[in-house]
């Protein structure tokens, strides 16, 4: 089975070239590491991302970071 591909902004590209999404299931804890210690700060690191867009009424990932994160 072939790996994805990194693309030019460093996330990961599956075997067509998409860049993958972050799923459900991830954890606010591993959110952290990638954007920062203040990520989803009042919240649970064990909290899934699903509850925590829920919580937030965000839609996306990226809609969060652009209204909630700084």
């Amino acid at each position: 089975m072939a790996k994805a591909h990194r693309g030019l902004d460093g996330r990961h590209r599956d075997k067509t070239g998409r860049i993958e999404k972050k799923h459900g299931n991830t954890r606010v804890g591993s959110l952290r590491k990638e954007y920062g210690a203040t990520f989803a700060q009042g919240h649970r690191k064990d909290m899934m991302l699903k509850t925590l867009l829920k919580a937030t009424g965000s839609e996306s990932l990226h809609d969060y970071l652009k209204h909630h994160h700084k």
